[in-house]
Order: C-alpha cells, then sequence, then structure tokens
C-alpha cells in the first residue's frame, strides 16, 4: 500500500471539485452570447443593441461583486470547519458592509 502525502494533489478530485465553478464561469458571457443570437433572427439593430447593453449590465454585476465570492469563501469555510457559526455570521457582515 502506498502512503500518500497529506500535501499530495489528486488531479481527478480537484476537477471534480473545479467541474461547476468552470460551469458557471462559461455560462455568463454564453447567456449574452445566446440573447444575442436569439434576438439577432428579429432583423432590428436596435434590439441587439439593447440586449448588448443588458449583457454588459449584467456581466459588470456578475463579476462586480465577485469579490464577495471569492473573497469570503476560504474565510466562511474556515469557520464551518471549525463549527464557529458566529465566525460564520460575523464574515459574511464584514463582506456585506
Amino acid at each position: 500500500m502506498k502512503d500518500s502525502s497529506p500535501y499530495e494533489v489528486d488531479r481527478r478530485r480537484v476537477l471534480v471539485l473545479a467541474w461547476p465553478i468552470i460551469l458557471s464561469n462559461l455560462s455568463t458571457p454564453l447567456l449574452g452570447l445566446v440573447d444575442t443570437a436569439v434576438i439577432g433572427n428579429q432583423g432590428n439593430a436596435a434590439l441587439i443593441g439593447a440586449v448588448a447593453i443588458g449583457a454588459m449590465i449584467f456581466s459588470f454585476l456578475f463579476w462586480g461583486f465577485g469579490f464577495l465570492r471569492m473573497g469570503t469563501t476560504g474565510l466562511i469555510a474556515q469557520a464551518r470547519g471549525s463549527k464557529d457559526k458566529k465566525e460564520v455570521k460575523a464574515t459574511l457582515y464584514r463582506s456585506l458592509l
């Protein structure tokens, strides 16, 4: 039996964990692409412009508030792992303010 180091990385496990995040990050630009393709069949340039503006606003909000997701995930995971509900709430409140 092979002893495995706690620092050894199993690529398959990482991929299983990362796959939903990868799909989520790919879905945001694809949403604007699909909207443009559907509205593009209407034949009106003003509609395509409106969809482009809407897609830009959505992307700005999604990526603009992404710091909450990226900046607090690790801290909240640590607090949950140590079963410290008070710290989970405190981290959430600090990130929202």
